[in-house]
């Protein structure tokens, strides 16, 4: 079974053994980093450290590659990824995850996108906040935190407000997360009527209510071992407007319980909210895209067929270009 994300990045932490660091994160060549709050981010929390991005090198790989952690995110940014060929005109905004301690850049962030792309989808890769870790359970995650959903409600509304500019059409916006990001993409499906914090501009004004939404091994929806239920502060908001919903999880998954995705399923069914989930037995936690022995790392055509089957993209419109709505 792979090693646990962050389980393996304590480890890397402690050692000393980084194969590289940046000050920040920045995108490869060709694409620019756009900040998503024209001022300061509201709530910002203080961070002890500059913003940093971290290469695991041997000591931690996925599928023998390492892999780029980012840490002490306080100032969150946005990347458009836009295809190059063929343009269905979907887009899906990518959560990274990382505990909502780190975000884990390349490998369920740049790897999502160059993916997407190349099924002309348009990718919006958000790098939302994650201070420092703190102590406290769920730290990070909303309610605990509303940095990171902040941004995620900000971004979405920025994607459908340059939509006409950025080659998207604003009715097939989606969300896509992995871990900590797969609860963020459960709580701007739950969250979206109301924005937790004040308008800042025109673009805060459009809907920030993802079309459809892909939570891959999604972790802080079921808190309470004691009770097989829905996390309440995503529950209790779960209504027919939560935007259909495909679930992915391993039964060996040690990170995040299976039980996170089958609460939140049945909290979606119960609500007549279309769901599809897939359970396997192996695969672990924590394999973005990258391939190996266990069946559950083919999921991408999964989401594709899901996709074309709720009618966000076709076959026939994978073959045209749409350069406008």
């Amino acid at each position: 079974m792979l090693k646990p994300l962050l389980f393996a990045l304590c480890i890397v932490f402690a050692s000393g053994s980084l194969s590289a660091q940046t000050p920040a994160w920045q995108p490869y060549l060709g694409h620019t980093q756009l900040p998503i709050w024209p001022g300061a981010a509201p709530d910002a929390q203080h961070v002890a450290a500059p913003e940093a991005a971290e290469t695991t090198g041997e000591r931690s790989l996925v599928a023998g590659r390492p892999w780029t952690a980012v840490s002490n995110v306080s100032r969150p940014t946005m990347t458009i990824y836009s295809p190059q060929e063929k343009n269905t005109g979907a887009a899906v905004v990518v959560f990274p995850g990382g505990g909502y301690q780190i975000l884990a850049i390349d490998l369920e962030g740049t790897e999502v996108c160059d993916w997407l792309t190349s099924k002309g989808i348009t990718c919006v890769l958000l790098k939302y906040r994650v201070p420092a870790p703190r102590s406290a359970p769920n730290w990070g995650a909303f309610p605990q935190s509303p940095m990171a959903l902040e941004d995620a409600q900000r971004t979405v509304g920025l994607v459908r407000f340059h939509a006409a500019e950025w080659h998207i059409d604003p009715h097939k916006i989606g969300v896509l997360g992995f871990s900590a990001g797969g609860h963020l993409v459960a709580a701007i499906s739950a969250h979206f009527e109301q924005r937790l914090y004040t308008a800042v501009d025109a673009a805060d004004q459009e809907s920030c209510r993802p079309d459809f939404a892909v939570a891959l091994y999604p972790g802080h929806l079921w808190l309470d071992k004691k009770k097989f239920e829905l996390n309440p502060d995503i529950r209790t908001h779960i209504t027919r407007q939560t935007p259909p919903t495909f679930l992915l999880q391993d039964e060996d998954d040690h990170v995040d319980n299976v039980n996170d995705s089958l609460v939140y399923y049945i909290a979606l069914k119960n609500a007549g909210v279309p769901v599809e989930m897939h359970l396997y037995a192996q695969g672990g936690h924590a394999f973005g895209l990258r391939r190996t022995r266990f069946p559950v790392t083919a999921w991408p055509q999964l989401v594709e067929t899901w996709l074309q089957t709720i009618g966000m993209i076709s076959e026939s419109q994978e073959s045209r270009s749409v350069s406008g709505n």
